[in-house]
Formats: C-alpha cells, sequence, structure tokens
C-alpha cells in the first residue's frame, strides 16, 4: 500500500515500492538493486540521446496515427521527450551504467521517466500508468535492441563533433608555437643521442600535422556512426512495427538532428553486429598515442630544468612537491598521458565487447557506451587541458637551447655537406680529445671561418630540404 513516502507499482514479477516523487517506476528500482557495480549512471550524452530518438518515435508514431484521438496526450509525450533531449532529465536517468539485458534497464528507465513527465504534463499522478504507459505509449513499435544502439550512435556523433573542436584547437595552439619558435635552433635527437640539428619550431609544427591527421580522422569516422537500426525492433526483423513505421522513423531522426542518418539495409546484421564501435575506437586510440607522444616529448624538453634538457618551459600550473623546495612539476603532460592510457585500455575493451555478441543481439552494449563515451570525453578534456594550460604558455629556453647546439656533436652532421663524413668524423674526435666544442676547434684550426659556420647552422639552413652545393666541394 501507499505510505505517502512511496507508491506501489506491478510488473511481471509482483509489487516493489518506488519514491512517491520519482519519475522513475519499478523497472528502475529493480536495476537500482539488481545493478550496483560502476556507481554513476550512463554517460549524459546518451540520456540526451534517447530523448531525441525516443522524439523521432513518437513522432512517427502520432503521424502515422497513434494518440489520434487525444492530441493532449501525444503533445505530452513529445514534450517530455523534448525536455530529455535538452538535457532537463538527466537526473531522473539513475540506473547502473553497467547492466546486464543489453541496455534494457536504460531503455525502461527512460520510458518510464518519460511517462511520467508527460503524466505531470497532463495534471495525472505519477505512476498513473493507464492514462501514458512506459511500454505501450513511450516503447511503442520499439525494441531496446534497435533503440539503444541508435542512441548511442547519435551519442557518440555529438561526442565526436566535440572532440573534432578540441583537436583543431590543440592543432592551431601548436602552429602558433611553430611560428613563435622558428628561430630556435635545437638538436634534434634520435634514439634520446644527440643527431641532427632541426629547429623547436619545426617539432612544434610535426606535432600540429600530426593531430591534423587526428583531426581528419576524427571527421572521417562519422560516416560510420550513421547507419542505424531504428525500426528493427528485437531482433532487425521489425516485429510488431507497422511497414510504414520501419520506413520512416530514420527520416524523422534525421529531420530532428539534421544529421544524414540512414537505414542499415540489412537491419538483422546491422542489429547483431557492433563492429562499427571498434572501428570508431581505434580511430580514438590513435588519436590518444598522438597525446601520449606529445605529452612525453613535453616532458623530456622541458625535463631539469638545470639538470635536464631544459630546452622548454611550462606553463607553473602548481607546486610540485611536499617536501622538495621549489620543485614544479609538468603535471598537465603528465594528466594528459594518463587519459592516453585510459583510452587505450578502453580500446581493448570496447573491441572485446563487441566481439562477444551472441546470435542475434549484442548483450554488452552498455560497456561498450560506457568506454567509447568515456572516451570521446576524456580526449576532449584533454585536448583543451593541454592546449589551454600547456601549449599556450610555453616558452623556449633559447641560451639552453644555444647552448646545447655548441656542445653537441651533432653540430658535426651540419658539416657533412661541406668536410664529407671522414672530416667531419675527425673533427669530433679532435673535439672530445680536447675538451673543446666542435665550433672551437673549426674556427681554431682554419676549417671554415666563423661566417661559413654560422651560415651551416641558421635556421634556414638546418630546415631546408635537402642539401645545397656544399662549401668547398664539388658536385660531380
Amino acid at each position: 500500500m501507499d505510505d505517502g513516502e512511496h507508491r506501489i507499482e506491478r510488473d511481471l514479477l509482483g509489487e516493489a515500492p518506488v519514491p512517491a516523487g520519482a519519475l522513475h517506476g519499478i523497472h528502475t528500482e529493480r536495476a537500482l538493486d539488481n545493478f550496483a557495480l560502476a556507481g554513476r549512471p550512463p554517460h549524459p550524452a546518451l540520456v540526451r540521446a534517447c530523448g531525441m530518438v525516443k522524439l523521432a518515435c513518437a513522432r512517427t508514431n502520432r503521424a502515422l496515427g497513434a494518440w489520434s484521438d487525444d492530441d493532449a496526450k501525444a503533445e505530452a509525450i513529445e514534450r517530455a521527450c523534448r525536455e530529455m533531449a535538452d538535457g532537463l532529465l538527466d537526473a531522473h536517468v539513475v540506473v547502473d551504467l553497467l547492466q546486464g539485458g543489453a541496455g534494457t534497464s536504460t531503455n525502461m528507465n527512460v520510458n518510464e521517466v518519460l511517462a511520467n513527465r508527460a503524466l505531470q504534463l497532463l495534471g495525472e499522478p505519477l505512476g498513473a500508468y493507464q492514462h501514458v504507459s512506459p511500454a505501450d505509449d513511450l516503447n511503442l513499435h520499439q525494441s531496446t535492441n534497435d533503440t539503444y544502439p541508435t542512441a548511442l550512435r547519435l551519442a557518440a556523433i555529438g561526442l565526436l563533433h566535440d572532440l573534432e573542436e578540441r583537436v583543431v584547437a590543440l592543432q592551431e595552439a601548436f602552429q602558433a608555437k611553430e611560428q613563435e619558435f622558428a628561430h630556435v635552433v635545437k638538436v634534434g635527437r634520435t634514439q634520446l643521442q644527440d643527431a641532427v640539428l632541426t629547429t623547436l619550431g619545426r617539432e612544434m609544427g610535426a606535432y600540429a600535422e600530426a593531430l591534423n591527421r587526428d583531426r581528419w580522422r576524427i571527421y572521417k569516422c562519422e560516416e560510420r556512426l550513421r547507419v542505424v537500426n531504428l525500426g528493427g525492433t528485437a531482433i532487425g526483423t521489425g516485429y510488431a512495427a507497422p511497414r510504414q513505421y520501419i520506413f520512416r522513423v530514420v527520416d524523422a531522426l534525421r529531420e530532428l538532428t539534421s544529421i544524414g542518418f540512414a537505414r542499415a539495409e540489412n537491419l538483422i546484421e546491422a542489429t547483431q553486429n557492433a563492429d562499427v564501435f571498434p572501428e570508431v575506437s581505434g580511430i580514438l586510440k590513435a588519436h590518444a598515442a598522438t597525446l601520449l607522444k606529445i605529452a612525453g616529448d613535453l616532458r623530456l624538453m622541458s625535463s631539469g630544468p638545470e639538470a635536464g634538457l631544459g630546452e622548454l618551459r611550462l606553463p607553473r600550473r602548481q607546486a610540485g612537491s611536499s617536501i622538495m623546495p621549489g620543485k614544479v612539476n609538468p603535471v598537465i603532460p603528465e594528466a594528459v598521458t594518463q587519459v592516453a592510457l585510459l583510452v587505450m585500455s578502453y580500446d581493448q575493451t570496447i573491441a572485446l565487447a563487441a566481439g562477444m555478441g551472441t546470435l542475434e543481439l549484442n548483450p554488452f552494449l552498455p560497456l561498450v557506451a560506457a568506454c567509447l563515451l568515456d572516451s570521446l570525453t576524456l580526449l576532449a578534456r584533454a585536448d583543451e587541458t593541454l592546449r589551454r594550460n600547456c601549449v599556450e604558455g610555453l616558452e623556449a629556453d633559447e641560451e639552453r637551447c644555444k647552448a646545447h647546439v655548441q656542445a653537441s656533436s651533432a653540430v658535426a652532421t651540419a658539416l657533412v655537406p661541406a668536410l664529407g663524413y671522414d672530416g667531419a668524423s675527425a673533427l669530433v674526435a679532435a673535439a672530445q680529445a680536447s675538451a673543446r666544442t666542435i665550433r672551437d676547434v673549426v674556427i681554431d684550426e682554419g676549417v671554415l671561418t666563423e661566417e661559413q659556420l654560422d651560415e651551416l647552422l641558421t635556421p634556414e639552413a638546418v630546415c631546408r630540404l635537402g642539401t645545397p652545393q656544399p662549401l668547398g666541394r664539388g658536385l660531380d
């Protein structure tokens, strides 16, 4: 019986109390009891996408005659769906993001919230499902198995758009540093050993170009997500849905979202296979690899600073130690590194979950959704954090870079076009034997004039594509 604090709802398993003011119902209550796992609800983007999918379904059903004798009910249902799509009902979708049943608990939580919100709009008591039913009205001509994966695709596309914007902004930040540092000659390294001279600007430009590739991959992979199985209901046969509904519901979703969704040609195949999600996740993993490389380089080039490379100065974000005075750590690259590693781990999980689908359905889509949407969110935040809190404030220690150049055997590589490999090697040996720099040996022994040497070490020279006719040596 109702006790004022609870209302009693019924399902095929019997009766259960539901908090009197809750927009969710009995199915959600059972799910809360069954799935105390992650301790957090589905991603807000998924909840809002569910609202949009439900709105497309409701509009299609209404156009085909559902609720034709009750316009107020139809309007209330559509308004509730719109409110969820706009993020106004996020707090009421409370089931655990990890759940059995291929997302049924999320779908029913959504259905219950939408039904009860519609009841509120109609002035009816919560739980009065004889007026608006979670199953018969909000889930009309639908199944979890077509609405949930469609909502997941919609949510992922929205987050991909956000991620692309963040990648572009980070790319542009590195392009700005490419120009700012174009004149700073430094030692280029391979296998962490001095190799060839380059410029700090060229290093920044390389990061920008890698991010440009990531941006293009992210832009293109949206195409894979636009093909949906909405209308296929339980296993892709469209069971219990009118033919006209199946033909029109994806059109309604496309009109509502302005995204080029298309109904899968083979709804059965699209219902049972989830390979698109590992494909998209692979693109995210590639971007994570880019961030991992960049973050590692920033940490290395800023290391020390007195006893390390110290070529870059990272923005000082916070004190780095509770015991070592003056220590400031590269906390932003460290945090980005952790995001990259987590996304790579999520990619493996997504691949395993997608591959474990059985026969006509994949029951592990909630795990796919959790990992994929978290990856998208984390990467977007990592890009924003790296740009705003690190890259835009990068400074070059030009004197340190110059000192490294003068002390490094990499200068000898710049002399190979002028002196040949053996001649340059002899200079390295002479410098090491006399504890002098290569510059001092070259000038002291009259191998090149100071002007000739400086010309070989200019930013233009070290970044020149190919080698012009060398000083003092003919080209045969």
